[in-house]
């Protein structure tokens, strides 16, 4: 269980690194709207752009909240240390909603942190 324990750590960091990128992206797109939407001389577009920026800050913020934990966790999990077992069963059972990659992932952590060898190795630490 010691390499299921280390793997599902790496694709939790995997995945918390992918939502990073998509929101550098993200950050990158709302910013180039806005800044075209604020040059075109267009008179709404006093009102378009803070709209358009806040939905950009709103979203960033949302993937940040989802990304940075399942990096802490990895990190946790291939370090065995005791809280990232409990953590990344939360983090797999919510992970279970994100169709297709979190569904996947997230049956594999539960099966993977609901066994009883992968629990003698987090009370070992």
């Amino acid at each position: 269980m010691e390499t299921h324990v280390k793997v599902l750590g790496a694709l939790q960091i995997a995945m918390g690194v992918f939502g990073l990128v998509g929101a550098c992206i993200l950050v990158l797109v709302f910013g180039g709207v806005a800044g075209i939407v604020g040059a075109s001389g267009d008179p709404q577009a006093t009102i378009a752009v803070p709209i358009i920026g806040i939905t950009g800050i709103a979203l960033v913020l949302f993937l940040l909240a989802l990304s940075l934990p399942s990096v802490i966790v990895g990190i946790g999990l291939i370090g065995y240390r005791p809280w990232a077992r409990v953590a990344g069963i939360v983090l797999s059972i919510f992970g279970m909603m994100l169709v297709p990659f979190g569904t996947v992932l997230g049956i594999y952590g539960v099966w993977v942190l609901f066994s009883k060898d992968t629990e003698k190795l987090f009370v070992q630490v």
